[in-house]
């Protein structure tokens, strides 16, 4: 299962792909705008949004490629270790 997380602390990056591998999943963290986010989201199984530690545009930008190819989209207020794996445990399953 492919995983895409958008926000989240810059130094929780590598834990948050660490989780991920924990849970079989292959994961891609953005924690920053980059300038073609759009693009480098690809197709993934599950977009999980950590919408306390994100910008509007990268939000927005999320949402629209969600439904434009149609992707399970999952938000979240916290960013946390504990939040990310209770979202993989329900989703990823």
């Amino acid at each position: 299962m492919s995983v895409v997380i958008i926000g989240g602390h810059d130094r929780m990056a590598s834990h948050y792909k660490k989780i991920c591998k924990n849970h079989k999943c292959k994961a891609k963290v953005f924690t920053q705008m980059p300038a073609d986010l759009s693009r480098q989201i690809g197709c993934p199984d599950l977009c999980i949004l950590f919408t306390s530690t994100v910008s509007h545009k990268m939000v927005r930008v999320a949402v629209d490629e969600a439904c434009r190819r149609n992707f399970k989209l999952v938000r979240s207020h916290t960013s946390s270790q504990a939040a990310l794996e209770e979202i993989l445990a329900a989703n990823a399953g």
